[in-house]
């Protein structure tokens, strides 16, 4: 069953970029595993929890964000929310913008590790919205997965 499914996508694929067309997929994501489910691919020496990464360009339209600027938010905005540890570096990024031009910009990444609830969700939409209000930014890029952290 795998390989004839394979070989759909595949075809369907070809056939899409044979006529020049690009290949496009609607897909409803899967439900996340039942806690306990998730609880079990880690194992019973590590716990279930979320991986947050979330990408802050420094870059604004009047100069760019300082460290004291950063190290500020980071102390007012983020740790209140996550005080039990997080993690940044800093980072080169870019992007195509709407014109066709290739931008770059110094970055800061900061990761997160928590539990998936609907508290920690909102505390993450709250950092972002405090951060771009703050500093000017259209977006904030963040990306979350499960992970098993060991206890």
């Amino acid at each position: 069953m795998r390989i004839v499914s394979m070989l759909a996508v595949s075809a369907a694929f070809s056939a899409g970029v044979m006529s020049g067309g690009a290949f496009q997929a609607t897909a409803t994501a899967p439900a996340p595993p039942a806690p306990s489910a998730q609880a079990d691919a880690c194992g019973q020496t590590t716990a279930a929890q979320l991986r947050t990464t979330l990408y802050f360009g420094t870059a604004r339209p009047k100069g760019t964000v300082s460290e004291l600027e950063w190290q500020i938010f980071l102390r007012d905005e983020v740790t209140t929310r996550f005080p039990d540890g997080l993690t940044v570096w800093d980072a080169q990024g870019q992007w195509r913008a709407a014109g066709g031009a290739v931008d770059q910009e110094r970055s800061k990444v900061l990761l997160l590790v928590h539990g998936d609830s609907a508290a920690a969700r909102a505390n993450i939409l709250a950092v972002i919205a405090k951060y771009r209000q703050a500093f000017d930014q259209q977006s904030v890029l963040w990306e979350t997965a499960r992970v098993c952290v060991a206890s």
